[in-house]
């Protein structure tokens, strides 16, 4: 287990990882109720996707640990599977089957980008200040998902305001914040996980810790076939191509999985990854090489870009590196063992989904807001009294939240670091792919508009 890892190597150990592992599951354990919820109104069956939804999660997440060995997991990712059922299904009306097969090219598309080195020579492009921008950006980003989860904010009146505390899910909100405050200010061992487990416990008597009715795990494997394997049919990979005329509909559309997939794991790494140490210095040296993939952001780049085909074979929309694996990471999760121990806990699940589903978004909350508060620090870097860097670093960071989306943030982010350059006639100063990139952005942005 040492030897395999470098727990010592990585200044952790056995039961940190472990810790760190049951952190990130439970913050993000949602996902395997409400991915099929979501997914099911395009017309899947509900228990082909929660079993794709685990299985997926399972071998992306395994993968990251085994090949990168570094803390973050995988699974389908919000957003971008309502982007499948609204957009792709209700709004461009085509069929469940070949919204998959796109995501399934839009997973090749990563791992060619991923294999040329494309991925990893845009992270290197983006300048440091933008870099502490996206980190500090991701903290804002997992907090509010927070406060959103747990109904802290309120949009009753057209505009976000604090809601009034007059639910049961509110004051469980607000205990298990409390709760974990005090936990991590007086640095007991496991404060986040303690606290999920308190507020979980403290909503029994509230009723807002109970069981739901779930399909069975049975049920769902008899269902499985349904989407397993549908986009080598018919239905799938060559049905999408039958209608020349759609052709370039359906490019815009991988275009528009791709990038978000893309800017989604960049950002996720950069955030959480650059001040923790995960990726180090060394690390970027060995990205240098042109030669294999030496460095762990390079596993990391490839485990996340295969995870997305893997998913829809079985029958999931894209998967992609969870930004909640922060919450791991926040309490010591530093190699690929957390990321096994999602694992393990995801293939349990299966057959306890019921039980996994009566954990309250009121309780996993607090951890997500109180790991945004600690990834904060990376905005002590930016020289926010100087425009020229101010300017980049909010769009980057503080806009990726209010627009709910990291890639949007980095997006915004990218383009007007490109203005505030050519203003100061320092264009040229600015990284080809930083620039095509933004260029990128902002035919997408347009694309989006032209199909929405």
């Amino acid at each position: 287990m040492e030897k395999f890892f470098k727990l010592k190597e990585n200044g952790t150990k056995f039961s940190t990882e472990v810790l760190a592992g049951l952190t990130t599951f439970f913050t993000m354990a949602y996902i395997i109720v409400v991915n099929p919820s979501i997914l099911s109104q395009s017309g899947m069956e509900w228990g082909a996707v929660f079993l794709a939804t685990i299985i997926s999660a399972i071998i992306g997440t395994l993968v990251m640990g085994l090949v990168a060995n570094v803390p973050y997991a995988q699974a389908p990712g919000m957003g971008l599977n309502a982007f499948f059922v609204y957009t792709v299904c209700f709004a461009l009306g085509f069929s469940w089957q070949q919204a998959l097969s796109m995501v399934f090219i839009c997973g090749i598309v990563n791992i060619l980008i991923t294999v040329t080195k494309l991925r990893k020579f845009i992270i290197k492009a983006i300048p440091r200040s933008l870099q502490n921008a996206i980190g500090g950006g991701i903290g804002i980003f997992i907090a509010y998902i927070g406060l959103l989860n747990a109904g802290f904010i309120d949009f009753g009146a057209g505009v976000p305001a604090m809601a009034t505390i007059n639910t049961p899910a509110l004051w469980l909100f607000l205990i298990g914040l409390v709760i974990t405050v005090i936990l991590l200010v007086l640095k007991v061992k496991g404060a986040i996980l303690i606290g999920i487990i308190a507020t979980t416990i403290i909503g029994i008597p509230m009723g807002l810790t109970s069981t739901s009715d779930t399909i069975s795990f049975i049920d769902a494997c008899k269902v499985l076939p349904t989407t397993l394997g549908v986009i080598f049919t018919s239905e799938g990979i060559p049905s999408l191509f039958s209608d020349m005329g759609k052709l370039p509909l359906i490019l815009v559309t991988i275009f528009a999985f791709t990038l978000t997939d893309t800017f989604d794991t960049i950002g996720t790494f950069i955030g959480t990854g650059r001040r923790t140490g995960i990726f180090s210095e060394e690390d970027e040296k060995a990205m240098e090489s042109s030669a294999g993939f030496k460095s762990k952001m390079d596993k990391a780049l490839f485990a996340d870009a295969i995870a997305t085909s893997i998913g829809s074979i079985f029958g999931t929309s894209n998967t992609t590196t969870y930004v909640e694996s922060a919450a791991g990471i926040g309490v010591g999760g530093r190699t690929g063992l957390t990321s096994v121990v999602v694992s393990i806990c995801f293939a349990i699940s299966a057959f306890l989904a019921t039980f996994i589903s009566a954990i309250p978004s009121a309780a996993t909350a607090p951890a997500l807001v109180l790991v945004g508060v600690m990834m904060l620090a990376a905005f002590k870097e930016i020289e926010w009294t100087d425009l020229d860097e101010a300017i980049p670093a909010f769009f980057a960071g503080i806009f990726m939240a209010l627009s709910y989306s990291i890639s949007n943030g980095i997006a915004t982010g990218f383009i007007f670091y490109g203005i505030v350059k050519l203003c100061k006639k320092e264009g040229k100063d600015v990284h080809p792919i930083l620039w095509g990139s933004a260029l990128l952005f902002i035919l997408n942005f347009a694309l989006l508009a032209i199909i929405g």
